[in-house]
C-alpha cells in the first residue's frame, strides 16, 4: 500500500485508517511508522532488487533509458530504466531513480550511468541507451562508448513545438481564457451550467505543458468541443479577455487536423510493453508523407500553411538519414512485419541486411544461447565413439566432400531464408513470430535480442518521475531522497 499507491507513511497513524483495519481484523496490530520506514520498506527493498537483478542477469541484451528530474522539495534525481526481451516478452524495470547532487555535466551524468551498469552487472550487455536531445546527456551516453538513441517522441515533440510558434497568437489567447477558467469559480461555475443548459458533457478545459506538446493539442480539442459553451460564459461573466474571431476558431479546427497524425505516432511510439524501435523509420516517413500532402493542397488559411511548411522543413532535416541509423534499420529489418518495406531507399535496406548477416555470422553457436527446452528440442543423435563396420566404405567414399557450415555461411542462409519468408500482419506481435522461428533461425534470433528490445523513446524514465512526484507531494515534501529511491523501486518493480 506505501509502495503500490504512494500512501504516506503516516497512514497507519490516521484515526480513520485505524478504525478501517480493526473492523477487518481486530486482532491485528499495525506497524508504527516507525517499523515501516525503517524496517519493512528497506527489506522489500532488497527482496525486489535481488529478484530483478537475477531477472536482468538472464537477459543477453538490454536497452536503457534515463531522464532527469527537480522535485518540489528543489531536489535533483536521475532514473534509469531498463528493457530486454525475456521468453520472448518485452520486459521493464526501474534500475535506479537516485537523488542526483551534482552539476549535470556530461562527465558527471557518465560516471553515474556507468556506475549503475557495473552495480547491475549488464556494461557488456548494452545495446542502446535512449534520451532526450539536450547536449549534456548525449555527450555523457557518448563518453560511455554506448550507442545513443535519441528519444523519437521528444524528437517530434521539437518538430511540432517549432511548428506551433507560427501561430502563437492564437494559443497564447486559449491559453489565458483557460487559465481564467480555472482561477475563477464563477466562470467555472457559468461553464458548467452553460454545459448542462446545452447538452454538453461537464468537462473542464485542458491546460498545456510547455514540455509536452500533445498537450497543446488536447487543449485545443477541448476547447473546440466546448465552443459554444466558452463564448457564452465569456459574454455571461464579462471578462476582459481578448475574445478569439471566428478566423481563429477556424485556425484552431485545421491546426488539430494537422497535428492528429503526429499526436497519433507520439501515442504509437511510446510504448514499453511492446516492440517499438522496429516503427521508427515508417512513422517518420509516414508523418512526413501526410503533411507534405497537406502542404501541397493547399486547402487551409495562411497561418496553418505556415506551421506545415515549418513543420515539414523541420522533419526534412531532422528525418533526413534516418533510414541509415544503424539501430533502427536493423530493428526494422528483423521485424516480420516491415523487413525491406520498412525502406524507400533499398541501399539503406541492403546496407542493414548485410549488417545483419556479418552479426549473425559473430554469433558463436547457433544453440548457444538458447532456451534449455529448445537446445532439448534442437540436440543432434549421440555421436559414435568407435568407428563403423557397417558405415566403414560409406565414410570412405564420402570423405572429402563432407565440409562443415562456417558461421558466415549460415548467417547467410539464416537472413536469406528469413527475408524470403511472407510479411505478419501489422497487428501480429513479432516477438510470438520468433519464437516459433528460434530452431529455424538461431543465429538471427540472438541478433534480434538486442534490437527489438529498443525502445523508442525515454517516456519510461519519464513516466518514472510522474510517480516520483506523487511520491514527493505536499503531504510529505520532507521524505528524505533516500527513502523516496526505495519506494519509487518498489512501485515500478513490485509485481
Amino acid at each position: 500500500m506505501i509502495a503500490l499507491d504512494l500512501q504516506p507513511f503516516s497512514i497507519v497513524e490516521d484515526r480513520g485508517f485505524k478504525a478501517f483495519t480493526k473492523a477487518l481484523n481486530p486482532s491485528y496490530i499495525l506497524p508504527s511508522r516507525q517499523t515501516l520506514s525503517k524496517t519493512i520498506i528497506p527489506e522489500m527493498f532488497s527482496k525486489v532488487r535481488e529478484q530483478i537483478m537475477d531477472k536482468v542477469g538472464k537477459a543477453s541484451a538490454v536497452c536503457l533509458t534515463t531522464d532527469c528530474w527537480t522535485s518540489r522539495a528543489t531536489c535533483g534525481f536521475m532514473s534509469v530504466t531498463c528493457h530486454f526481451i525475456d521468453n520472448f516478452k518485452m520486459e521493464t524495470c526501474l534500475l535506479d531513480c537516485f537523488e542526483f547532487t551534482e552539476r549535470h555535466t556530461a562527465d558527471n551524468l557518465a560516471d553515474n550511468l556507468l556506475r549503475i551498469a557495473r552495480e547491475w552487472n549488464i556494461t557488456d550487455k548494452i545495446v542502446a541507451c535512449v534520451s532526450d536531445n539536450a547536449h549534456n546527456i548525449t555527450l555523457a551516453i557518448h563518453k560511455t562508448s554506448w550507442k545513443h538513441l535519441p528519444c523519437f517522441a521528444h524528437t517530434i515533440n521539437l518538430i511540432v513545438r517549432g511548428g506551433l510558434h507560427v501561430i502563437q497568437n492564437t494559443l497564447n489567447k486559449v491559453k489565458a481564457i483557460v487559465e481564467y477558467m480555472h482561477r475563477s469559480t464563477v466562470a467555472a461555475e457559468k461553464l458548467k451550467a452553460t454545459q448542462q443548459q446545452m447538452g454538453l458533457p461537464e468537462l473542464k478545459l485542458k491546460q498545456d505543458c510547455p514540455t509536452r506538446w500533445n498537450s497543446t493539442f488536447y487543449m485545443l480539442q477541448r476547447f473546440l468541443d466546448n465552443k459554444d459553451a466558452i463564448i457564452t460564459t465569456l459574454a455571461l461573466v464579462n471578462s476582459r479577455l481578448e475574445i478569439l474571431t471566428q478566423d481563429e476558431w477556424k485556425e484552431m479546427e485545421e491546426a488539430c487536423e494537422v497535428l492528429k497524425p503526429f499526436e497519433e505516432v507520439t501515442i504509437e511510439i511510446s510504448g514499453e510493453s511492446y516492440v517499438t524501435a522496429s516503427k521508427v523509420i515508417l512513422l517518420s516517413r509516414s508523418v512526413q508523407k501526410i503533411s507534405t500532402r497537406y502542404l501541397r493542397s493547399g486547402g487551409f488559411r495562411k497561418p496553418i500553411m505556415d506551421m506545415l511548411e515549418a513543420i515539414t522543413k523541420d522533419m526534412a532535416t531532422r528525418f533526413h538519414k534516418v533510414e541509415f541509423h544503424h539501430l533502427l534499420s536493423e530493428a526494422s529489418a528483423l521485424d516480420p512485419r516491415f523487413k525491406k518495406m520498412a525502406f524507400s531507399d533499398d541501399h539503406a535496406a541492403n546496407e542493414a541486411i548485410q549488417r545483419l548477416k556479418n552479426a549473425a555470422g559473430r554469433v558463436r553457436s547457433s544453440s548457444a544461447h538458447q532456451p534449455e527446452q529448445q537446445q532439448a528440442a534442437a540436440a543432434p543423435a549421440p555421436q559414435e565413439t568407435q568407428e563403423s563396420l557397417l558405415w566403414g566404405d560409406f565414410d570412405e567414399q564420402v570423405a572429402g566432400l563432407v565440409t562443415n557450415t562456417s558461421s558466415s555461411a549460415e548467417a547467410v542462409l539464416e537472413v536469406r531464408s528469413y527475408s524470403e519468408e511472407p510479411l505478419q500482419p501489422r497487428s501480429s506481435n513479432p516477438l510470438l513470430w520468433w519464437q516459433n522461428r528460434a530452431l529455424i533461425y538461431p543465429r538471427l534470433t540472438q541478433v534480434m535480442l538486442g534490437r527489438l528490445c529498443i525502445v523508442a523513446t525515454s517516456v519510461p524514465s519519464e513516466r518514472v518521475f510522474s510517480k516520483m512526484g506523487q511520491i514527493i507531494s505536499e503531504k510529505r515534501s520532507r521524505i528524505s531522497p533516500a527513502k523516496a529511491r526505495q519506494l519509487m523501486f518498489l512501485n515500478a518493480n513490485f509485481e
